[in-house]
């Protein structure tokens, strides 16, 4: 499993225009702003991933193009399930890159949120929140199965 795992919430989108599909919308200012910001903060908390997963939404994609607009190039692998993605999604995605040392995952709420919890309170009910462009660094235990409470917040950045 990875020892790091970066959740990303894509920043602020723009709300739905005329006859747009949820997955078209795209960040507005304030939120390509938002994802510059957490670039920066993402190069000096987190280790560089050896892949990210991400959702195909158009605002997660664009999150992460302002996120390497700081960090540099980084390796994506675009998954159609995180878009609608429950805990148990992401996890089973999460274990298809045990091979990782470092994962980041860009996608939404209220998975990322309920993830979050799950991994290190050992719930996912009571999600504290998790703005757009919220990000969290969690260390899980070398060799450890995602379980219920296994991972340490290492650090938490919003907007």
């Amino acid at each position: 499993m990875p020892k790091e795992l970066v959740l990303i919430r894509h920043a602020h989108a723009e709300p739905h225009g005329p006859g747009q599909s949820d997955m078209d919308r795209v960040l507005s200012t304030i939120g390509r702003k938002e994802a510059t910001e957490a670039g920066v903060w993402l190069k000096e908390h987190a280790q560089p991933p050896d892949l990210v997963l991400c959702s195909p939404a158009q605002r997660t994609r664009e999150t992460l193009q302002e996120v390497m607009k700081a960090t540099g190039d980084l390796p994506v692998r675009e998954e159609a399930a995180i878009y609608e993605a429950g805990v148990g999604t992401l996890i089973g995605l999460i274990e298809t890159a045990r091979d990782a040392h470092a994962l980041w995952l860009v996608g939404h709420n209220p998975a990322l949120e309920q993830l979050a919890a799950f991994l290190s309170e050992g719930r996912s009910g009571e999600a504290r929140g998790m703005p757009p462009g919220g990000t969290v660094v969690l260390r899980l235990p070398d060799d450890a199965a995602i379980e219920p409470g296994v991972a340490e917040v290492l650090a938490f950045w919003w907007p």
